[in-house]
């Protein structure tokens, strides 16, 4: 079986925020864990640099959109690079290879009947003298009342073209915006209805509800056809004749991103891309990881594209998150209410942000950031639970073993408790529950705990030494199976597990390794976060927005 991941791309405009990164962190977990079984796994994503976003702070900072884009880009890959991200390939839109794979999608496309030229009439500013990209124009939805940008409704998820919009402004001047005609091109996404209602219906098993039920909506509503190019000069140029100022839009081009970036990974590596995306060679399943704002993009228009272009694998399993809120309140970029992702960083271990945004992350419904819950947390899961009973038990075979693993046996039930946990938090994860499958692992370490303190190794030492080193040999080969049950999840504790122990790369199964193993540089996995610090992180926050 072959695995792809596709991970949503984040615009290159300003920092991400851990609102967005909880969205993104799925797809690396899964990753890892289809590592861990032995999958072929290709797991791509790349930085938005077109679009609106870019070009607006852009024109708000007076430089060139590809400055935005690569400030903002060299972040995000050091970023995920910082959190253990393991994407295959991590690139970027605005690059000649991207901009290659999108026109010739364009073509084939065009070629098959899916493409259609017409005139039509396009938001235009008189005073910044320009036709305005969708996302420059704001007003009110017309579904629910909310304000909105001419692209999505943000409130009630509900596509829109900004001639739906009411009262409307320009989001440059704040002046009010005529139309004026001008030719594009458009996506006859209304002739996929039926293949895609079939394709929506046959996948419902395979989606998060919020994705199925938010797909079911826009084709009960009937699917419209969309514009594919627009009147801009920041992106991909469209490949035909007359149209030489104009861009194929970015709501088909970053999509499309999921391709280029398979390919160019293919070009680099040597790799087969074929094997991910062409039906037939292999069995595929295809994983899109993103947020709940960005649903109809990944059920409707790409499987829409990929039908179009013809023979390519649609897509599987779709991870969309809900919305993460920040101490009670919506993140706002604007108003700089966020934690973001390089200063959180700076002050905290990856592994604390990788388990608390699965283990409390918007997974099925809209969760909560808040500094009080994260380093609560740390300190009682993290180090209380996991990092305790590691470091307890290997500190005790450090002082009173020589740093030597005793003999000793692990009980039939423990071996059957074990290769449970492997079967059922990986069925989890394939699912996309990852947190039950973190919630079924976090039961095993406190189990663990519970036996370490029932049998009481520091007073079986002084009477019974031989029964001593058979809890620790019992509770050494624990921690090397939670190293390999966590390390989806937190890869950098359990990398410094497979150091203390020499152990081989973790595969997903169970593990035993035989007495006589030497403890090396055994260190604590996690240090206490002072409480202290909940009000100083309040505060900053505070100050920032101020």
């Amino acid at each position: 079986m072959t695995i792809f991941i596709g991970g949503a791309w984040p615009y290159a405009n300003g920092s991400l925020h851990l609102g967005r990164l909880a969205s993104l962190l799925p797809g690396d977990v899964l990753a890892r864990y289809f590592r861990l079984k032995g999958e072929e796994v290709l797991y791509v994503s790349g930085s938005d640099c077109h679009g609106t976003p870019v070009a607006v702070q852009a024109l708000q900072e007076g430089v060139a959109p590809g400055d935005i884009a690569d400030r903002y880009h060299a972040e995000f890959a050091d970023c995920f690079e910082r959190l253990g991200f393991t994407y295959d390939c991590y690139t970027r839109t605005d690059q000649p290879h991207h901009h290659r794979v999108v026109r010739q999608l364009f073509l084939d496309l065009l070629a098959n009947g899916c493409l259609y030229a017409r005139s039509t009439l396009q938001t235009y500013c008189e005073t910044d003298r320009r036709f305005l990209p969708d996302r420059y124009v704001e007003g009110i939805c017309p579904v629910c009342g909310n304000r909105a940008r001419g692209d999505q409704c943000e409130s009630c998820s509900t596509l829109l073209d900004p001639s739906d919009l009411i009262d409307r402004t320009c989001k440059l001047c704040g002046n009010p915006p005529i139309e004026r005609e001008t030719e594009h091109y458009y996506l006859a996404l209304s002739k996929f209805q039926t293949a895609l209602t079939d394709y929506a219906a046959a996948h419902a098993q395979d989606w998060k509800d919020n994705a199925v039920q938010l797909t079911k909506r826009y084709l009960e509503e009937g699917l419209q056809d969309r514009a594919a190019t627009r009147d801009l000069d920041w992106g991909v140029d469209v490949p035909l004749e007359g149209f030489e100022d104009k861009k194929i839009y970015v709501w088909i081009e970053a999509v499309s991103g999921y391709l280029s970036a398979s390919k160019q990974w293919s070009a680099e590596s040597g790799g087969s891309w074929e094997s991910f995306w062409l039906d037939g060679r292999n069995e595929i399943t295809a994983y899109y990881v993103h947020g709940k704002d960005n649903i109809p993009f990944h059920t409707l228009i790409w499987p829409a594209i990929l039908l179009g272009a013809g023979g390519l694998h649609l897509p599987d399993r779709i991870i969309s998150s809900e919305y993460m809120t920040l101490e009670g309140k919506k993140f706002s970029t604007s108003s700089n209410w966020a934690v973001w992702v390089p200063d959180v960083l700076s002050r905290y271990q990856p592994d604390s942000i990788r388990y608390f945004l699965i283990a409390n992350g918007p997974e099925k419904r809209d969760t909560d950031f808040s500094w009080r819950e994260f380093i609560h947390s740390h300190n009682g899961e993290l180090l209380g639970a996991f990092g305790n009973f590691v470091n307890r038990t290997l500190a005790f075979i450090d002082k009173s073993f020589d740093g030597i693993v005793p003999e000793g046996a692990v009980s039939e039930e423990w071996s059957k408790a074990i290769e449970k946990l492997f079967a059922s938090s990986g069925a989890l994860i394939e699912q996309g529950r990852l947190k039950e499958a973190l919630e079924q692992i976090l039961d095993l370490v406190r189990r663990a705990n519970k036996y370490y303190d029932e049998q009481k190794p520091w007073a079986q030492f002084k009477i019974d030494k031989a029964a001593c080193g058979d809890t620790l040999h019992a509770c050494t080969q624990l921690i090397v199976n939670l190293s390999r049950l966590l390390h989806p999840f937190i890869p950098f504790a359990c990398e410094r597990i497979r150091t203390f122990l020499a152990l081989e790369e973790p595969v997903w199964e169970p593990a035993y390794i035989p007495a006589g193993i030497r403890i090396e540089q055994l260190a604590l996995l996690f240090h206490r976060i002072d409480t202290s610090r909940i009000e100083e992180e309040m505060n900053r926050l505070k100050q920032q927005r101020s």
